[in-house]
């Protein structure tokens, strides 16, 4: 069945602004050869998105050329302006972008862990606000939010956990009451830093893969035919909790103590370090990233470095083994903030021992965005969800 003109137009209409969002500016001939429209369909569409506001004639294609055909139209960034939070046990970070994901200004701040809840939600919306004004904006329209803990699917909040700062949940309906015309939502951190790796990190060749979450804790996310996979309750990636060798008892429902946390969480591996001889390089967070940057540094065969990295390969590839011969990924990026200080030195390790302990082939890869990657997918899913709403339907 042929697609009603008003249909077209508005397929025609989000084909051109999603060129324009990858491509950058653009002028309606380059359009033309894009899209392959005809000439009058794409300047009919031109004339439509600008008189919505949502594209702008913002230079022209170059020197020699001048008139209509040489100006170059661009999307309108400052049509609405989008905050991604990334919020964790000890803080905050907060980043206010444009509509096409240009920042405009960030910033960050502690929140102690004997702060009571009321000041703990207070502080962070603070921050918000203040760092909206910096970017000389006055309101938002999304917010996005990565925070760890399970997100219901049904009703898309952040549920209840135990050993998890109460503030976290508050957070959300704080945001919402204060800043009443935003969209704000909510998603597991590991997942969001999922899907930064796939569209702008160490992923982006992949459409079925897991990133293990290596930094103060420990997670999992999967994404299988480019759909990020959340499971029936929320819970999937939950890895922390694995029943593993090499601890000295099982986790319970409240405790992932006796898990693959055990092994891989960053108390675990600053202590393992210590055994080792190794010292964290001064001023990187955690402390367990700052010892796997030393150990990658100055690794030596035969060192205690070398044999810190061994060691920690090791535990790594138990729960890496434990993914493959569920899911067959093919691939595992190593994310957080240690599996970037790790690089391809501790990849190329817990690849070899994989190999050893599992008949199915897969890659082991870097994280390339590290701690920053949690920010970058509630930006990128911000971006995405208020282009949805904004490039819809555009007026006419």
């Amino acid at each position: 069945m042929a697609a009603s003109p008003s249909t077209a137009r508005a397929i025609n209409d989000r084909l051109a602004l999603g060129l324009l969002q990858r491509e950058g500016p653009l002028t309606a001939g380059r359009l033309k050869q894009l899209t392959g429209l005809s000439r009058p369909t794409v300047a009919d569409l031109v004339d439509r998105l600008t008189a919505a506001g949502l594209i702008a004639v913002v230079g022209e294609a170059g020197e020699q050329r001048r008139g209509p055909n040489a100006k170059l139209y661009g999307i309108v960034a400052d049509r609405a302006h989008l905050a991604a939070l990334d919020v964790r046990t000890e803080g905050v970070a907060v980043v206010v972008s444009d509509l096409v994901g240009g920042v405009l200004a960030e910033a960050s701040a502690p929140i102690a862990g004997d702060v009571g809840t009321g000041p703990a939600v207070e502080q962070a919306v603070a921050l918000v606000e203040r760092t909206l004004k910096e970017a000389g904006a006055d309101r938002l329209h999304t917010v996005g939010i990565g925070a760890p803990g399970l997100i219901d699917p049904a009703s898309g909040e952040l549920r209840d956990s135990t050993g998890l700062p109460e503030w976290h949940r508050r957070l959300v309906a704080a945001l919402q009451e204060r800043l009443p015309e935003a969209r704000v939502s909510v998603e597991n951190e590991t997942n969001l830093a999922a899907l930064a790796e796939q569209r702008d990190g160490a992923a982006r060749d992949r459409d079925t893969f897991v990133l293990l979450w290596l930094g103060h804790g420990t997670g999992a996310a999967v994404i299988l035919d480019g759909t990020l996979r959340r499971g029936a309750s929320g819970g999937t990636g939950e890895i922390g909790f694995l029943p593993v060798p090499g601890t000295d008892r099982l986790p319970s429902a409240t405790d992932c103590g006796g898990g693959f946390h055990s092994l891989v969480g960053a108390a675990a591996v600053a202590e393992l370090a210590g055994e080792h001889g190794v010292t964290a390089e001064p001023g990187v967070d955690p402390v367990a990233a700052g010892a796997v940057r030393a150990a990658v540094t100055r690794a030596a065969p035969g060192s205690g470095q070398a044999r810190f990295l061994d060691a920690l390969a090791g535990r790594i590839a138990v729960g890496v083994a434990s993914v493959v011969a569920l899911l067959d990924p093919g691939c595992v990026v190593l994310g957080g903030e240690v599996g970037q200080a790790g690089g391809e030195v501790l990849a190329a390790r817990v690849r070899d021992r994989l190999a050893a302990l599992s008949p199915l082939p897969a890659e082991v890869r870097p994280g390339a965005l590290g701690g920053g990657a949690v920010l970058r997918g509630a930006l990128l899913t911000a971006r995405d969800r208020a282009q949805e709403e904004l490039f819809a339907r555009p007026e006419r």
